[in-house]
């Protein structure tokens, strides 16, 4: 397994770059945001890399950080999701929106990336919502004290009835903003989520 790379840029492609290691040329596919990222050839450069061996081929993809990585290995997971999809979805940007829009179920915004219709875009946030990891997560918009206390009541009803953290967090953020500040009736809210995920 070649987990790193560090060497001297000798290309850069539409969606991939030359990377050379002691004297050996390694061609290797990345995400459009890496490649608006590195420089010129002869400059020197560090990747995190993840080798993928098929029957017919033997392919290295690159990534600037160890989370780009965990991403598109996660996003290998799920099924009609390939390597140049997994790409796609790491070249959309920052990697935080990337993480919410799966967590809350949002398709509308997975299916601008080129290469997913809208089934696969609720596949992905299907597969994905309960291993998403959460930290780092940008802060959901401020709450008045009440309603953030109910919410956090609701988040713990909601796992102690079986559902994972991700899925807690998603339910919560599809209550309407105007919903009533009352336990039962934003419960009935957050269980309508599970009702049309």
């Amino acid at each position: 397994m070649i987990a790193s790379l560090r060497g001297t840029l000798i290309q850069l492609g539409a969606d991939h770059l030359v990377l050379e290691t002691g004297g050996v040329g390694y061609l290797v596919y990345v995400p459009r945001t890496v490649l608006s990222n590195m420089g010129s050839p002869g400059d020197m450069l560090f990747l995190y890399t993840l080798l993928l061996v098929r029957e017919d081929s033997m392919t290295l993809y690159g990534f600037m950080t160890v989370e780009q990585r965990q991403l598109f290995e996660l996003f290998l997971t799920v099924a009609g999701v390939g390597p140049k999809v997994a790409l796609n979805l790491l070249s959309t940007g920052d990697l935080d929106v990337l993480r919410v829009a799966i967590v809350q179920g949002d398709t509308t915004t997975l299916a601008r990336v080129p290469g997913i219709g809208k089934k696969t875009a609720e596949r992905i946030s299907l597969e994905l919502k309960g291993k998403i990891d959460l930290k780092g997560l940008p802060a959901t918009p401020a709450l008045p004290p009440a309603v953030a206390a109910l919410n956090t009541e609701l988040a713990e009803l909601l796992t102690s009835l079986g559902y994972t953290q991700a899925e807690a967090v998603a339910a919560l953020a599809s209550i309407p903003a105007e919903a009533p500040p009352e336990l039962e009736e934003r419960l009935r809210l957050a269980l309508r989520y599970f009702g049309s995920a």
